[in-house]
């Protein structure tokens, strides 16, 4: 018939089978072009790993401000806070405290200072250790705080005894002394007691008060004989 083209014809022209076979290859590129432009699209929406954004834009980190400092990191030293000077002239140090005031070598002073919020004051406290130097023994312990009328330090705590001792602990004053029985050597007392003090107004107030008391045993000498353990009990 007119105008029908067989597969082998020679004749120059596209036969129908060719036609259909070429729309078929087109519409499988159109078809792959869209689903490569897809999952181009899928990909840079799933980065995060957590699947696509179901809406709103990206969330930027920012870095938390610092936190402001407490008054515990701002007390640091104080500057210009000569201890030996300070106790030399204060009237509340006793005359055999300060004649023991002396240096152990050179200008090294047996002497321990710590600084802390003891009070509550802009200034930070002042803790100052009085020992001797032979054997490092307690002879007295002072606390002073910055004064609010001429900011000059002043004592606000006394403690002069043999084997005495304080420190700063998380705001509060703990002072310990060395408790001695008749005929204890120095370097053995018998207990101690520690008690710890608050500040409350104007002062230092009592809050708690642990004894310790320490076994004779210990520190009295080498022990001459040892006693043999003994055998079990047969029952």
């Amino acid at each position: 018939m007119r105008g029908l083209k067989r597969d082998g014809d020679s004749t120059p022209g596209r036969s129908p089978k060719r036609v259909t076979l070429s729309a078929t290859t087109a519409t499988g590129g159109v078809a792959l072009a869209a689903l490569l432009a897809f999952g181009v699209f899928a990909i840079g929406c799933s980065t995060n790993t957590t699947g696509t954004r179901d809406e709103g834009a990206a969330v930027v980190a920012t870095a938390e401000p610092a936190a402001p400092p407490t008054s515990e990191a701002s007390a640091g030293p104080a500057e210009d806070i000569d201890p030996v000077a300070l106790l030399r002239r204060d009237p509340k140090v006793s005359t055999r405290v300060k004649a023991d005031l002396k240096p152990c070598s050179a200008n090294a002073y047996p002497v321990d200072t710590s600084y802390g919020n003891l009070t509550g004051g802009t200034a930070p406290d002042v803790v100052v250790n009085v020992m001797t130097c032979d054997d490092a023994v307690g002879l007295g312990t002072y606390v002073y705080r910055e004064s609010d009328q001429d900011h000059q330090y002043e004592n606000v705590f006394v403690a002069e005894e043999p084997a005495v001792y304080a420190t700063i602990d998380r705001g509060e004053l703990v002072v310990t002394r060395q408790v001695y029985a008749k005929g204890d050597p120095v370097a053995y007392p018998s207990g101690e007691d520690v008690v710890t003090y608050s500040w409350a107004d104007t002062r230092f107030t009592e809050r708690y008060r642990v004894r310790n008391n320490y076994s004779g045993a210990v520190g009295s000498g080498p022990v001459d004989t040892v006693p043999a353990p003994s055998s079990p009990t047969d029952n």
